[in-house]
């Protein structure tokens, strides 16, 4: 589901933060009984920033919110909810703000903890206390006394009892809580099931170590998601500390949402441009490699457009301030980034759906294995049976692929980001892999999109100072980039009081009376529509004819430079495996086809009409298997990048409509971020089938191996807490991606 402004007024979002939130699993039941809620509409947990954001009725819109409290405090009773549609903090390195600049007293320094309640669940080991540690240790010490001196049956059993009670104490009363709330299947019951039957068969010191091993083990899986997250934070760590406002009184350090629209902030050397504006003042180099990926700095002096998150290198810069925080092209990013997990690629559609049949099915199979081999083998014996069945129990919790996929598919996106790349959804990330065909705009993709008068073509009694100066008038109202050039090539002043009747017609051109004359400037398709007896021109360019009441005056050529990066991003697009590259243009056919020769496209369709592209865009999906991307600028191509299965928009940086528009926004103008892009996505969907197959292959074997009685508790605890410990640690890979 995408999210849209404005999408209708009686729907409501909301955000929340879960502290303390450290199991996967537990997460993914939370978010499905939440979508049970018959007045929310969407509801999305993201386990790396344990933010839940739902989509609800605005009508009762408290009673749905109480609604949800209750279903998180019976699953995860000791995380606690926060509202971030009632509060937003806003933090600097000192102080906690408000929305209105007061100290709101919430400590964003624990913000990854559960506020006191330690040792509640078993995954959340952030707030890992003394009392735990001290339990925990004790019981270790118990148990290795236990193993170490002998002692008589009784003294041995009370040793194991007491220091397994000191090990898994937290586990055995969260399965008490749990069986009340008919919570049946989670690792605190088949953990607490496993030990009990060690117990039974007098396996005492294995109850213990296992017991010992998974608590040790799930401190450094805890650890290891708690790592993953930050690097993720550390990876979308633009968000703006403070602005320096400067006022009549003085200069003042504020949160940047205090400041607005058309108020002067001082940007300092070292400090990061908090809000998007305009150099007022000053002169500096700025480097906006957090925002695009490029390493080299840029210079900006006064008139320059700066960006939010761009940090100043060396001058001081007075900022005009053209866009308000939550406008900002840093707030853009990280609302994109954070939002792209709703968006879930199928591969985690398809393990959360999984997981939720996978335990069940290998509990009833254990069930099993403890009561009929026993009756139906000679030989066998309850005991022995249930110790295997208690193995199946242990080895059957998902957290390995619950936890890693998420995360693998999150890093994926935030490595994306560090490269100056917004994918919108794991979806589109995944959707990345299987391209088969890259579709171009040509202006502001393939070119630069800076147009110059090459050439002027006056015929019949007409001189070219005459057709340049009616083309002036005709393109007066445009802002594209052609009718800018027209403008900028004529050196006199337009006076808009000789124009009348001016009319704009689509994919043509103009017509407007100038003077008293009516003036034609557009494509051969105008002449023709209008019947004007017009010359072919044979030159490469953007060709506009004009014609002066009814007669043919002549045309104007105007060409555009190709980016210098196009033809390298196409055959790094090739390399990565993409079939097809076709261009689609509403400019010359000639002009078309000389650039595409240049940068290594051999399909061109030139000269059409927005909905034409369209067309052809669908006629292009039909013949191909794969997934079309098409790239544009995302101001006028919006129709076909929202048709495309994939729609990406060139330098987004600054520009809204190329965010609101595309799945994925290059921030920079280069092609070669497509094929960045590509390769992300290919060794984001690697790593996650490596934790796939790994995860997956462990628990088989450590299940037929128990079955058969080759296994014990260790292997099953292994294959449950080491391999997801290992699955995440792999998954962190992916952040690493440097393009």
């Amino acid at each position: 589901m995408k999210y849209e402004r404005g999408k209708c007024m009686n729907k409501i979002q909301r955000e929340f933060l879960l502290e303390g939130l450290g199991c996967a699993n537990c997460a993914a039941k939370i978010e499905r009984r939440i979508k049970k809620i018959q007045k929310i509409t969407h509801a999305d947990i993201n386990f790396a920033t344990k933010k839940l954001t739902i989509e609800s009725d605005a009508y009762e819109l408290e009673e749905t919110i109480k609604e949800i409290k209750e279903i998180i405090k019976k699953i995860e009773p000791h995380v606690q909810v926060v509202d971030k549609g009632k509060k937003e903090c806003f933090l600097d390195k000192n102080n906690h703000y408000g929305a209105n600049g007061d100290c709101c007293g919430h400590n964003h320094a624990h913000d990854d903890q559960s506020n006191g309640s330690s040792g509640e669940h078993y995954h959340e080991h952030e707030n890992f206390n003394k009392k735990e540690v001290i339990a925990l240790t004790s019981g270790a010490v118990l148990f290795f006394i236990a193993i170490i001196f002998q002692f008589n049956f009784w003294i041995e059993l009370l040793l194991y009892v007491v220091s397994y009670l000191l090990i898994g104490k937290d586990v055995l009363l969260k399965a008490i809580r749990n069986i009340f709330r008919g919570e049946f299947l989670d690792e605190n019951f088949l953990m607490t099931i496993a030990g009990i039957s060690a117990f039974v068969m007098k396996e005492f010191p294995e109850a213990v170590a296992v017991m010992l091993f998974f608590r040790v083990g799930e401190i450094f899986e805890g650890a290891a998601v708690n790592r993953s997250r930050k690097s993720i934070e550390a990876l979308l760590d633009i968000r703006p500390d403070f602005a320096n406002l400067k006022t009549k009184d003085g200069i003042f350090k504020v949160s940047p949402d205090e400041v607005n629209i058309g108020q002067d902030i001082i940007v300092k050397p070292g400090e990061k441009i908090p809000l998007d504006g305009k150099v007022v003042a000053g002169a500096s180099m700025i480097d906006t490699s957090i925002l695009t990926g490029e390493a080299i700095p840029r210079k900006v002096q006064v008139g320059d457009e700066v960006f939010s998150g761009a940090i100043n290198k060396n001058g001081v810069l007075t900022v005009e301030v053209t866009k308000g925080f939550r406008e900002s092209t840093v707030s853009k990013i990280l609302e994109l980034v954070e939002r792209a997990s709703s968006r879930k690629a199928q591969t985690e559609k398809f393990i959360t759906k999984f997981a939720r049949y996978y335990t069940p099915s290998v509990v009833f199979v254990a069930l099993m294995l403890a009561v009929i081999p026993p009756l139906f083998i000679t030989g066998a014996t309850f005991a022995q049976w249930i110790y295997r069945a208690a193995i199946f129990l242990v080895v059957s919790c998902p957290c390995a692929l619950v936890i890693s996929i998420p995360l693998g598919f999150f890093g994926g996106i935030g490595a994306a980001s560090k490269n100056g790349i917004l994918i919108k959804g794991g979806n589109y990330l995944e959707a990345l892999n299987k391209v088969d065909a890259v579709v171009f705009d040509k202006t502001g993709t393939i070119t630069k999109g800076v147009f110059n008068v090459t050439k002027k073509i006056a015929v019949n009694e007409f001189e070219e100072d005459e057709i340049i100066y009616y083309a002036a008038y005709a393109e007066y109202y445009s802002n594209h980039p052609i009718a800018v050039s027209i403008r900028k090539s004529y050196k006199g002043k337009i006076q808009e009081e000789l124009m009348k009747d001016y009319e704009e017609i689509s994919g043509h051109g103009v017509k407007v009376i100038v003077d008293g004359k009516v003036v034609l400037a557009g494509n051969k398709k105008l002449m023709k529509k209008y019947d004007i007896d017009y010359k072919e021109i044979d030159e490469l360019g953007t060709i506009v004819h004009i014609a002066v009441d009814e007669k043919y005056a002549g045309a104007i050529i105007i060409s555009d430079e190709i980016k210098e990066d196009s033809a390298k991003g196409i055959e790094q697009l090739m390399k990565l495996g993409v079939k097809r590259f076709v261009m689609l243009t509403g400019d010359h056919k000639k002009a078309a086809e000389g650039i595409a020769k240049e940068v290594g496209i051999d399909e061109v369709y030139a000269e059409l009409l927005p909905h034409e592209k369209v067309e052809k865009l669908e006629a292009i999906q039909k013949s191909m298997k794969g997934n079309i991307v098409f790239i544009g600028d995302g101001i006028n191509d919006a129709p076909v990048l929202a048709r495309a299965d994939i729609g990406v928009a060139m330098g987004g940086l600054g520009s809204d409509a190329a965010i609101e528009a595309a799945d994925v926004v290059l921030m920079t103008d280069e092609i070669s971020k497509m094929a960045t892009a590509i390769r992300v996505a290919k060794r984001t969907r690697k790593i996650v089938w490596q934790n796939i197959i790994f995860s997956l292959g462990v628990k088989g074997i450590v299940m037929v191996l128990g079955v058969a009685g080759m296994a014990n508790l260790w292997g099953a605890v292994f294959a449950d807490v080491g391999v997801a410990l290992i699955a995440i640690l792999n998954a962190m890979r992916v952040m690493k991606d440097k393009g």
